[in-house]
């Protein structure tokens, strides 16, 4: 007889990013390594559909899934650390809870009922974990609660775990509840006093957390996980601490099993699993943390003074640099400062230039220069979808001499538009979930780089875009050089363009990041890294 599906609720309480989303897919890691197949799921309480029409300031990247679907940079965490795949199921805002409310409300489906928030705004979020249940097979679905309990915006999605927990049953229910433990240094003291608080705030709610995580510079005494214990109504042995790492964070899950979080949660749900061997976890994390080589990298952006602006890009250069032994040292670059005193005072010291995706022309001309500083002193180059373009558009100027070409996203009466408009998008007037977003195969040609990298023609990546290479100028651009060696599968859009007498000079128009994991590198990244470590020893 199959056992029914296992729940843990993730929860935080005290301040805003206190880490719910890398303890969430830390438990999960431990958890596949004891041979439970496991699925993650976060819950936004903010009023967006969707972060994809947010700026990055607000929230980070926006991480998109295989399916389309533009989600919270959680997910990103969620599938670097674990081996599900999620879908736009695994991700719900207030704004999509209150969309569908309102859609089913016109339509007549509440028979006439006055709408409210209970039960209607809840049912759509126990619906979607139900969903979610439905259409999985995983032994344990872990679902994290954005923001901070106490905030009004998150009270609906609280109310609904409460109701979930006993329809489906408490003992198929764990709640893990994550707070801040703060050392005041005058005092020279953790104090306990806010953890406290914030679970009295929860059990206001009528959730009673069955395991608490202390996120703490310091360790945890036996005093104080005694003192969180008897005022926080749980046994001492789930008062676990979360520290703070210190080299990266894979560290995450060797430091959450320190205190056997893993084994908690599964003697709380009476799941059979064997102790994780965490070998190979381990071995990854030593050779992020004590490689033999080192390489700089320049990351060349206009939101680079925010570490989460690119966070998925950053993850997949340590995987990289692991595969090779190495450390990359990342500088961030601010576009618009290349632009005022041009790239050789910026790059001239780096082993590699990579530029992110983006959107407007902010910063754009530094971009430029800063890919043809790559092309003509060959440096290893990596432009990733606005990078991409970037490449040609600087190709275009400097090598096909066509002055004035660009993008018709930044001069719609450009000359040369080796960028454009796709055709589909151009009566579009929506901005939410309206670009090519998702999954896509692609054909990678042989003899060229990229196939080298993938040794395979065929591949499938994520897209996030709405501008193309413009095929009106492919034969003249790839005469002078720049070749084309990946188109789209189905309607031979240029995926990726390359230049083969150079030490490493690669412009993907899809996201290469979204499907880096910590033992599998991608191998555009994985062969980006092992070029600049090559120009470096040479």
């Amino acid at each position: 007889m199959a056992h029914p599906t296992k729940y843990i609720f993730v929860t935080g309480g005290v301040v805003s990013s206190l880490g719910k989303g890398l303890a969430a897919a830390s438990l999960g890691t431990l958890l596949e390594h004891r041979g439970l197949d496991v699925l993650i799921q976060k819950f936004d309480p903010y009023l967006n559909v969707d972060p994809g029409t947010m700026s990055p300031y607000q929230h980070g990247e926006v991480y998109v899934l295989a399916d389309g679907a533009e989600t919270d940079l959680d997910l990103g965490h969620y599938e670097r650390f674990t081996n599900c795949e999620c879908s736009s199921l695994n991700n719900i805002t207030s704004g999509q809870v209150f969309e569908n409310v309102i859609k089913n409300e016109r339509s007549g489906k509440y028979l006439g009922k006055t709408v409210q928030f209970i039960p209607h705004c809840t049912d759509i979020i126990k619906d979607r974990i139900r969903e979610v249940t439905l259409k999985s097979d995983a032994d344990v679905i872990i679902t994290e609660i954005g923001g901070t309990t106490g905030d009004i915006e998150g009270h609906l999605f609280l109310e609904a775990l409460r109701q979930f927990s006993l329809e489906v049953g408490r003992d198929n229910v764990c709640f893990i509840h994550v707070t801040l433990l703060p050392y005041i240094a005058a005092a020279g003291e953790i104090k306990t006093k806010p953890t406290q608080q914030s679970v009295a705030k929860l059990r206001e709610i009528g959730i009673v957390p069955d395991i608490i995580v202390c996120r703490t510079e310091h360790d945890l005494d036996e005093d104080n996980r005694a003192k969180i214990a008897m005022f926080c109504n749980v046994e001492a042995k789930n008062v676990v601490a979360f520290r703070d790492v210190k080299h990266t964070i894979y560290e995450c899950p060797l430091d959450l099993r320190r205190d056997k979080l893993d084994r908690l949660v599964s003697d709380r749900l009476g799941l059979e699993s064997e102790t994780p061997d965490l070998e190979q976890w381990r071995h990854f994390v030593d050779r992020v943390i004590n490689p033999t080589h080192e390489v700089t990298i320049a990351v060349v952006g206009k939101y680079i003074e925010l570490q989460d602006a690119y966070k998925s890009i950053y993850e997949s250069l340590v995987h990289a640099g692991a595969k090779h032994d190495t450390r990359v040292n990342v500088i961030r670059v601010d576009a618009g400062q290349i632009e005022e005193e041009g790239p050789a005072t910026q790059l001239k010291d780096v082993d590699g230039i990579l530029i992110p995706g983006g959107f407007g022309d902010r910063g754009t001309e530094g971009k430029i220069r800063s890919a043809q500083f790559a092309r003509e002193n060959g440096v290893p180059y990596f432009g990733i979808c606005l990078g991409m373009q970037i490449a040609t558009i600087e190709f275009a100027r400097n090598v096909c001499k066509l002055d004035g070409a660009t993008s018709t996203e930044f001069d719609k009466n450009t000359p040369h538009p080796v960028i454009s408009l796709q055709e589909e998008q151009e009566n579009v007037t929506t901005m939410g979930a309206s670009m090519r977003l998702g999954s896509s195969e692609s054909v990678v040609y042989k003899d060229t780089k990229a196939f080298e990298l993938y040794g395979e023609e065929s591949i499938t990546e994520r897209h996030r875009h709405r501008y193309e290479f413009n095929p009106a100028y492919r034969e003249q651009i790839e005469s002078a050089g720049l070749k084309i060696s990946s188109v789209s599968a189905d309607h031979g859009l240029v995926e990726i363009v390359e230049i083969q007498n150079h030490p490493f000079y690669i412009g993907a128009q899809f996201h290469p990041e979204f499907q880096s994991k910590p033992n599998k590198p991608h191998p555009i990244f994985a062969g980006f890294v092992e070029a600049a470590l090559a120009k470096k020893n040479s």
